[in-house]
């Protein structure tokens, strides 16, 4: 028999092993290529960036579960970074009572016809009382809503707007505090990530590859053109022996 004492303490919730949290649905990973190159650009180059850093990770477009016992409690932010995670191994969805209680602390959203309006009201307030620090929104078509970039820092419970402007190069650009890099639109809708310390631009490692091998083309290219020009040189110089030989007709 329990106690009346005891029937009126508050009941622990725990993590009911027999329920399951999907890792995937049917839905694709972008709608269009319009918004798969930036989103897998930011994860990219976001995961090179804080490499070094074993507390931080990266995904995107990957279920984040926040209320135990809920699966219906769910969002798939199209980017997201975790500051204080229990290491770097991949997870098929983050599931937040499991990790400590670990919050995505950066969100970005990419825009689409079908996704922008939910973006903007029923994720915003999630990601609110979720406690998410910054939630930046993109729009790669500009059709969805102006400026193609918005950030917000949450306050109080509440997310306020962060200055986002035109710099001297006509790119859009604000300042993540929590990142520590400027996020960036070009005139022609291109979403960068800046380093401002290194004063270097982000880049996947698509683009690392990429730059890799035309280094090494490059390199090659110049090896060949030396090889070429030391055989030439070495030929005049045999032509030139064989015109100052003595003749001993």
């Amino acid at each position: 028999m329990v106690s009346r004492s005891a029937a009126a303490q508050p009941q622990v919730e725990y993590d009911d092993p027999t329920i399951e949290y999907p890792s995937e649905d049917d839905e694709p990973l972008a709608e269009t290529k319009i918004q798969y190159i930036p989103l897998t650009y930011a994860v990219s180059a976001l995961d090179i960036h804080l490499a070094e850093r074993e507390d931080a990770y990266v995904a995107g477009d990957n279920f984040v579960y926040y209320r135990m016992n809920d699966p219906s409690a769910v969002v798939a932010p199209d980017v997201y970074v975790v500051f204080g995670a229990r290491g770097k191994h991949p997870r098929d969805s983050w599931i937040v009572w499991r990790e400590g209680n670990a919050v995505p602390s950066f969100v970005l959203e990419i825009a689409s016809q079908s996704t922008w309006r939910h973006d903007e009201t029923g994720k915003r307030d999630i990601y609110a009382r979720m406690g998410v620090l910054e939630y930046w929104r993109f729009d790669p078509t500009g059709e969805c809503f102006s400026p193609a970039l918005v950030g917000e820092r949450l306050a109080d419970g509440e997310y306020l707007p962060m200055n986002v402007a035109l710099d001297a190069d006509g790119m859009l650009r604000g300042r993540s505090e929590i990142l520590g890099l400027d996020i960036c639109v070009s005139g022609e809708l291109e979403f960068r990530l800046y380093d401002p310390v290194s004063a270097e631009w982000l880049s996947s490692h698509e683009e690392d590859r990429r730059g890799r091998l035309a280094a090494e083309a490059q390199l090659d290219a110049e090896r060949q053109a030396r090889e070429s020009a030391e055989q030439r040189i070495r030929e005049l110089q045999a032509q030139l022996r064989q015109a100052q030989a003595p003749d001993d007709r």
